[in-house]
């Protein structure tokens, strides 16, 4: 006899399930994930946020902004998908097709991927 890990009460059926019912074994699956869900969710939507932005400050593929404009706009740097680093030795980092790479204290150079 197996009992559910949910609720407690007696599951009925194969001798393998393990979950008395889809709502119980949904619950627990979700009570599992949780906290790994939030974090995700957060970087995620840092991600698309930090994207957004630089989209929006580079329509032409190509240009240079102040630092203070992106954090102004609510960039964060901590978050990027992938670094490219140049033949030269510059790195560039990307949130997904839109990249930058730190000029100086103050400037930014907007790039946009072309794969």
């Amino acid at each position: 006899m197996n009992i559910c890990p949910k609720c407690g009460r007696e599951v009925r059926g194969r001798p393998d399930k393990k979950f008395c019912s889809d709502k119980c074994r949904n619950g627990y699956n979700n009570k599992l994930n949780s906290d790994d869900t939030n974090l995700i969710r957060n970087i995620n939507n840092s991600l698309r946020k930090n994207r957004r932005i630089l989209k929006e400050l580079n329509p032409g593929g190509t240009s240079k902004v102040n630092k203070h404009e992106l954090i102004n706009f609510g960039f964060n740097f901590d978050y990027f998908t992938s670094l490219y680093a140049s033949k030269a030795g510059k790195e560039y980092r990307y949130c997904y097709d839109q990249g930058y790479l730190i000029l100086d204290e103050t400037t930014i150079l907007l790039v946009e991927s072309k794969l």
